[in-house]
């Protein structure tokens, strides 16, 4: 894991290539309080209708999310929904200049009624699809084919997500993946629920989840995650198919990477509150392909998408899961063992997601050697003026400088594991400075607190904070309680 940090922390930007089957999904909500007088179904008063992008649309929003420059290559029906799914991606940053327009096709929409009744959770009563499902005509076959292939020598990895819907049959597949070897490219897939992966025949990599990888072998998985019964299956898959790696995700028992000359790989997931699977593979697929773009080794590549999928599943249908968060997530999963301390790399990466998700950011500072009673009110006060704090200690180094040469009383090792068990402290953070200028200016606290026995103007880094529009605040000081204070009754008892 320690290496999956490494290479999160030197994340960089990078054009991918996805080409798969764009959709949309509405849903229609209403209230469902009675059936129709002529037919035993319920009516549904229509109170809202909502579109979201579906199936590799999604992929392209979740690629975004991961820092990734994304080339998206599909084909939309020239309609009200074709044209709202270009608009959402351009707004979003996705190049959709490769996507075609096939008036001879509707934009494939899913479109789910969810109506309300006697004041009960929401249930989805029915779904109508529009779509076609035959393969495209030779003229925007060829189109997709041209599009795709001019894109790949741009391109660091190429996805391909596959509903299906016609994009990817007739030799459309077998084109992309062709190609892509011959420049070099990964070609990294999503399978259709399918009989036989032949269409993917020689790409780097595919993610079947445990439905698709039985359908495509007729050999089942085991529902105990048995390693080397699982192996087999994806082995099955890799001989078959001439498919370099095979990602085989299966839901609350992680994944499995099977690849050449290696032995499998049994990657565990964290045990989650699952809310809604939806999502959950596209946002494997788009992680795999962010984090090989990164050329991060295939092993910590899938516990990256691992995790991604797994905050996934968090939320209510589909919704992008920004970098800052996964990174975030896959440092708290690695440093679980050693507490609340971080380095300033790292408090930087949970800083960041924070931020994302609206929480305020406070920043307290001090050496906080002997820990009393001003300590605690100080870190209480100082936590309630926002949603996460960042305590900055003194490193032993620093103190002595500060303070002489017998202090600190306690190592910061020690300090840091007091601070650590602290409900109000988020993250503890070392510094080797006189002061903690820097890291403030890294970290750009909403809020930096510090104790009474200050005047704001004497509060280091108090000009930094309110550059960016943050405030200091004073929190008052206890009487009676300080370090100096209690060392000084020590050596007179």
């Amino acid at each position: 894991m320690s290496t999956l940090l490494e290479s999160l922390a030197h994340w960089r930007s990078a054009p991918v290539l996805l080409v798969g089957d764009l959709m949309v999904d509405q849903l229609v909500l209403g209230d469902a309080e009675r059936l129709t007088a002529d037919a035993p179904v319920p009516v549904l008063h229509v109170r809202e209708t909502r579109r979201v992008a579906g199936g590799a649309a999604n992929v392209a929003l979740n690629l975004v999310a991961l820092g990734m420059a994304v080339i998206c290559v599909g084909i939309v029906g020239d309609d009200e929904n074709g044209r709202w799914l270009l608009a959402h991606l351009n707004e979003a940053g996705v190049d959709t200049t490769a996507v075609i327009t096939d008036p001879s096709r509707p934009t494939t929409t899913k479109q789910s009624l969810v109506g309300l009744a006697q004041h009960r959770h929401p249930q989805k009563m029915f779904r109508v699809d529009h779509e076609r499902r035959d393969a495209l005509d030779a003229p925007f076959r060829a189109a997709v084919i041209h599009a795709a292939e001019a894109a790949l020598s741009r391109c660091a990895v190429a996805a391909i997500e596959d509903y299906d819907k016609g994009v990817l049959r007739a030799g459309v597949c077998e084109s992309i993946i062709t190609r892509a070897a011959a420049l070099g490219r990964e070609v990294i897939v999503d399978p259709a629920k399918l009989t036989a992966y032949d269409r993917y025949r020689g790409a780097s990599a595919i993610t079947p989840n445990r439905t698709e990888a039985e359908l495509a072998t007729a050999m089942p998985t085991d529902s105990g995650a048995d390693t080397l019964a699982n192996a087999r299956l994806a082995e099955a898959i890799r001989a078959r198919f001439a498919i370099d790696r095979v990602i085989l995700t299966l839901d609350r028992h992680g994944a499995l990477l099977a690849e050449p000359a290696r032995p499998p790989l049994s990657i565990p997931t964290v045990a989650r509150e699952v809310y809604d699977v939806t999502g959950a593979g596209d946002m494997v697929l788009a992680a795999l392909v962010a984090a090989r773009a990164n050329h991060i080794p295939w092993p910590d590549a899938v516990r990256f998408a691992n995790t991604a999928a797994g905050l996934e599943v968090e939320v209510f249908g589909v919704q992008p899961i920004p970098f800052e968060r996964v990174h975030r997530q896959v440092l708290l999963e690695a440093r679980a063992l050693r507490g609340k301390r971080r380095s300033a790399d790292e408090a930087a990466v949970e800083v960041a997601a924070a931020r994302k998700e609206g929480r305020r950011v406070v920043f307290t500072n001090g050496c906080f050697d002997l820990l009393h009673a001003g300590h605690i009110r100080l870190l209480k006060q100082a936590a309630a003026l926002g949603d996460f704090m960042v305590v900055a200690l003194n490193s032993d180094a620093s103190i002595r400088r500060l303070k002489g040469p017998d202090r600190p009383v306690n190592t910061e090792d020690d300090r840091v594991a007091v601070m650590s068990e602290l409900e109000s402290v988020g993250i503890v953070v070392l510094f080797e400075e006189d002061t903690p200028t820097t890291l403030i200016e890294r970290l750009r606290p909403d809020v930096l607190a510090k104790g009474g026995d200050y005047t704001k103007d004497q509060v280091v880094g108090k000009d930094l904070v309110e550059s960016w529009g943050g405030r200091v605040e004073l929190i008052p000081h206890l009487d009676g309680r300080s370090t100096t204070q209690t060392i000084a009754r020590l050596r007179l008892a």
